[in-house]
């Protein structure tokens, strides 16, 4: 069977699943743990012979010679006890449950999988198949998985305008679903620039570190890396089931590329002696931080910042609010400047994003050592959002979309850039001076407001005040959590005025 047959047959079971009220998530799920579980045993077997740890109790042949409910309890079995063993195991089969209650498909999906050697099939069909279903996950609005997914044809500008060098570490405080690691390893193993032994086991084993705090995500992370040559059957995750911003620091790295959670709340929820919450603990008290807030994307900027190296250098998707926040955002805005070399920011279209409303940049910047001089020169901005309109589904990102930004970035040399239409620089002077340092800043004029030939199509237009209105309403989500909640004391005042 040709790789794109084998594609085929697994969309094929996925829409039969899909039937009995098993989504893509729950699908992608259930193929993660068969699908580990069949490449250990093609792995133990000759020429290979390797030590997978995994009991036999609970290998792929206990599975494949079950069917109908003893398979079904067996999985269960299986799933339960795998979640138990340390190491890449346990952090797979964490809290592993079984979706499909069709014992009978259950069954259909064991012996698809044992139909295949795996092994022979080139990193990139297996890879390429699972980042395929991981995207149509994230299309389906109803299981949400759309946070944890970034733009392909942005991870892979970003990654290009880095130029991450082998035998360097990266990391990622929120990976999600692994796609900058992935857009990274693909820029590393691209033709034409060979690595040798030394620099490939590297690649492959330490090369990438990185934080997800939800377990389901971190568990498709793993496997994604994996199924791209990332990693080890039987070693330790890359990835921890952490909050990067609570959990104990990694050494720090060469590189951060990441695409934050946005949403200003904190991650955590910390209840009071009286069960209620404690807005006030929302916060994180670390010591290295320039400015204690419950702003998350403001916390995350900082923790990058502490992640790096001296020479460390950071590509971060960022919301608008963290450009042009006062109190907190400001202070934290002026240091950066001051203590780092932000060089670079992108201002990304609307519709690009699976979660509606959402308003971004990425802000490019390097680390410096911390020596009391003032490192920014000044930013270069690249507007990619004024008369630009995109959606998912009828004109979605492509990677030619942002080649002028690439090509204006000229990571070959920075300091030999050249002003256009849509990329201006701003001096140090000026942005510091100013109102709250913010880096809002826009330059071209909506040819539509003159022009009504110029509108973009109705399906885009509708989206762009869809995406509007979900920002205005996650402002105001965000300005009635801020508010303290009124006592009964306090109405009962109120309605006697």
């Amino acid at each position: 069977m040709n790789s794109n047959t084998l594609v085929q047959k697994i969309w094929n079971f996925c829409h039969t699943l899909r039937d009995d009220g098993v989504g893509y998530g729950d699908y992608l799920e259930q193929l993660t743990y068969l699908l580990f579980l069949k490449l250990a045993h093609e792995y133990a077997q000759p020429p290979h012979n390797r030590a997978t740890h995994i009991p036999r109790s609970c290998d792929w042949n206990s599975l494949k010679t079950r069917t109908g409910e003893p398979l079904e309890a067996h999985y269960l079995t299986v799933l339960h006890k795998l979640g138990e063993e340390p190491g890449m195991l346990g952090a797979i089969f964490f809290k592993a449950q079984n979706k499909i209650q069709d014992p009978a498909k259950l069954s259909r999906l064991v012996q698809m999988i044992d139909a295949e050697n795996w092994l022979s099939l080139d990193a990139d069909v297996k890879g390429d198949l699972y980042e395929g279903l991981l995207q149509k996950n994230a299309e389906d609005t109803k299981s949400g998985a759309g946070q944890y997914f970034t733009p392909r044809a942005l991870i892979q500008a970003m990654v290009e305008c880095v130029n991450p060098e082998p035998m360097k570490t990266v990391a990622d405080p929120a990976c999600g679903t692994g796609g900058f690691f992935l857009g990274v390893h693909e820029w590393l193993t691209r033709p034409g620039v060979p690595l040798d032994q030394k620099q490939g086991r590297f690649l492959r084993h330490e090369t990438f570190h990185g934080n997800e705090i939800v377990a389901g995500t971190r568990r498709l992370c793993l496997m994604n890396l994996f199924l791209h040559n990332i990693g080890e059957l039987d070693g330790a995750p890359s990835v921890e089931r952490a909050d990067a911003l609570i959990s104990e620091p990694w050494k720090t790295v060469d590189y951060v590329l990441a695409n934050p959670p946005f949403g200003k709340k904190s991650s955590m929820t910390i209840t009071n002696e009286d069960g209620e919450e404690d807005r006030d603990a929302l916060t994180y008290e670390r010591q290295d931080f320039w400015q204690t807030t419950s702003n998350k994307q403001l916390n995350f900027l900082q923790h990058i910042v502490t992640m790096l190296k001296t020479t460390g250098q950071a590509a971060v998707v960022l919301p608008d609010n963290v450009l042009f926040e006062g109190g907190a955002g400001e202070k934290i805005r002026r240091k950066l400047l001051e203590t780092c070399d932000v060089h670079t920011l992108l201002r990304l279209p609307t519709g690009i994003f699976y979660a509606q409303g959402v308003k971004a940049n990425v802000l490019f910047f390097d680390n410096k050592p911390k020596d009391g001089k003032v490192h920014t020169k000044g930013v270069w901005i690249y507007d990619l959002r004024t008369n630009k309109h995109f959606t998912l589904k009828t004109k979605p990102l492509k990677r030619d979309d942002l080649q002028d930004f690439i090509d204006c970035y000229h990571s070959a040399n920075r300091h030999k850039r050249t002003e256009t239409e849509r990329f201006k620089y701003f001096d140090y002077d000026t942005l510091i001076a100013r109102d709250k340092a913010s880096l809002d800043i826009f330059w071209l004029k909506d040819e539509s407001l003159d022009n009504l030939d110029n509108l973009p199509p109705p399906d885009v237009l509708a989206q762009e005040i869809v995406d509007h209105l979900e920002a205005a309403l996650a402002s105001f989500r965000e300005v009635a959590a801020s508010l303290p909640a009124a006592s009964s004391a306090d109405v009962s005042n109120d309605s006697g005025k």
